[in-house]
This record gives structure tokens, sequence and C-alpha cells, in this order.
């Protein structure tokens, strides 16, 4: 997601407050908040495809996919955040009232050359904390091809995950913990690839 960021410092609850009020969603950061720059059709496309995908896998199970409208709690040393994820999976859901999710097992973002430093570093170090979470996939908008980070369980932080690469639009991508599989080519479906996004957008 691209964003616009504010430095005055706002409470969590000044923020969530704030957030069923706004007609712009805002991401926060131990006390920062960061405006949402529009995003591509393209990346609403395939966002929209992983949660129709994921949904239709789950159909019968006791996880929930949620869209790009429902917020990721993360509580860490360093301060708490929350994140709109573009698509994710939710095996334990909080009590109904919540605007936000505490446990989810799977996220996925869309990424661009745009968004790419802050999906790959500052929201991937953050998602990684997770207990609860089994995987995170960036899902690429200029080519047929998905980064995976997936929990093997032997040690803590980052190295509880590890990375791997599937492209093309036959390959699956599998997260064993829960267990689900996406087909690559159900996250393009009717999507028209582009190079780059313009600048400042997702």
């Amino acid at each position: 997601m691209s964003t616009v960021r504010k430095h005055d410092f706002i409470s969590v609850q000044d923020y969530l407050a704030g957030e069923e009020l706004a007609d712009q969603r805002h991401e926060y950061v131990a006390g920062i908040v960061s405006a949402h720059a529009g995003e591509t059709n393209r990346h609403h496309a395939i966002a929209t495809n992983a949660t129709v995908a994921l949904a239709n896998q789950l159909r019968g199970t006791a996880c929930r996919a949620f869209n790009s409208d429902t917020k990721v709690r993360i509580r860490t040393a360093a301060g708490t955040r929350f994140y709109y994820p573009d698509a994710m999976v939710v095996c334990r859901t909080p009590p109904p009232g919540e605007s936000f999710q505490d446990e989810p097992v799977l996220i996925v973002e869309v990424i661009s050359e745009t968004t790419r430093r802050i999906d790959e570093g500052e929201k991937r170090e953050a998602y990684l904390e997770i207990p609860s979470l089994a995987g995170y996939v960036l899902v690429e908008q200029s080519s047929y091809s998905a980064v995976v980070y997936q929990r093997d369980g032997q040690a803590g932080g980052d190295q509880a995950f590890h990375r791997s690469i599937v492209s093309g639009l036959d390959a699956v991508i599998r997260i064993e913990e829960i267990p689900l599989e996406l087909l690559l080519g159900e996250l393009y479906e009717d999507v028209v690839l582009g190079e780059t996004d313009s600048p400042g957008r997702s």
C-alpha cells in the first residue's frame, strides 16, 4: 500500500475512533498515522481475486477470508501497529464489534515498485512477529509471480519462516500449516499486467 505520513503522535484509542469516521483508510505505526494514496485497478483486481479464491477454498472450515477493509493489529515491544492487508485469513476471530483482527494465519499484499520497500521491509518485519501467522504472500503486479514466507517452526522471529518464489500461472502457493493451496493463475484471472505503476500509486 502506498501511504502519505502524518507525523503528529496519536494514541491507539484516538486512531481507532478516527477510523470509524474517516472517509479514507489510515495505517498506524506506534503513534504515527499513514493515509493511503490511491491504488490502481490492477491492484484492486488482484487483491479481489485473492480474497475470492481464499473464501472459496475456506468454505466449510473454521477459517474466513477478509478483504482490505479489515485491519490487523500487531502489538510489539516497539509499539502497536495497525495495517490494512490486501487479503488475510483468520481462524479465530475477536468479538464481532471489534474493527480489527489480532490472529491472522495468512496475509497477502499486492506489491509494486513503489510499495516494495515497505511491504518487504517494515510490514514483513511486523507481520512475521505475529504468533498465529503461518504465511505471508507478496503478489507482484508486473509478472506472474509471488514471494512466499512460510513458517517452519524451527526458530523464532524471521528465522521461523523460509522464503520462496513461485512463478507462472500454473504455480501453486502452498501454506501447509493451515493447510491451503492457491493457484497463482487464480490471482491473475482477467488481470492485464503492467511493467510499473505510476509514482505514489500501489
